[in-house]
């Protein structure tokens, strides 16, 4: 069966990566969620996409200079005014939303700009102190953020993050010890599918949205799609 995963939640009717579009997701059907993280200027865990606050909220500049009390007066409904004030949410108040769940997490560390310096150990731990590790996936473009991941915690499984056309990903990956393998969905094709399978790793790929793409992913028999409509992917992950 492929996963349906709510990319930053149902980000494409509701401010993304807030509580609101987590909780869509969930009545929308979704079987998890893909979202980001960033550390404060005092450390703490916060789930936004970018590392500038401007686009999506009405506030300016670098995340990692606000503290967390800050962030906690800044709106991160933007573009979906119609919402009302949504907070910028912690990785912990996720966590609390989403206890006693059966959903897939994947956490995509965001530290491709800025190298977050202990933000692997404070994931890890949190993952951990929830019991969560079995339903988690760590993941990133950065991938010696993954690695470094997969050394702190050989339990969790994590996957290397891509948007190129990557030669032979599937024994790039095993040979790393990872276990999914997240392209870009526009990269994937029947060879491609298949030599990934071939060496045990699960596809996870983004971001599909376009039913004609969901029934290609579909066809091609990847593990997951993550997407903005988990509402629109779901017809196709439940067959």
């Amino acid at each position: 069966m492929m996963l349906n995963i709510a990319h930053r939640g149902f980000s494409g009717k509701y401010p993304e990566n807030t509580l609101l579009a987590f909780q869509k997701g969930i009545e929308a059907g979704a079987d998890g969620f893909e979202f980001d993280t960033h550390l404060t200027r005092d450390g703490e865990i916060v789930i936004i996409h970018d590392e500038r606050l401007d686009r999506t909220t009405n506030a300016q500049g670098f995340v990692k200079d606000y503290t967390l009390e800050e962030l906690r007066k800044v709106d991160a409904s933007k573009p979906f005014p119609e919402c009302g004030f949504c907070g910028i949410p912690t990785l912990r108040e996720y966590f609390e939303l989403i206890r006693g769940r059966d959903l897939i997490t994947n956490i995509e560390l965001k530290n491709g700009i800025f190298w977050y310096e202990g933000m692997e150990e404070k994931v890890i731990a949190m993952i951990r102190e929830y019991g969560l590790e079995e339903r988690v996936i760590l993941s990133s473009f950065n991938h010696r953020s993954v690695m470094k991941c997969k050394a702190l915690a050989q339990e969790i499984r994590c996957g290397f993050l891509t948007m190129s056309w990557l030669e032979r990903p599937g024994e790039y990956t095993a040979a790393r010890g990872v276990e999914c393998y997240h392209p870009l969905y526009l990269t994937l094709d029947r060879e491609t599918v298949d030599e990934l399978h071939g060496h045990g790793i699960r596809i996870n790929t983004w971001t599909v949205n376009e039913e004609a793409d969901l029934a290609r992913m579909k066809e091609l028999g990847v593990d997951a799609v993550i997407g903005n409509f988990p509402d629109r992917a779901a017809a196709y992950c439940r067959d």
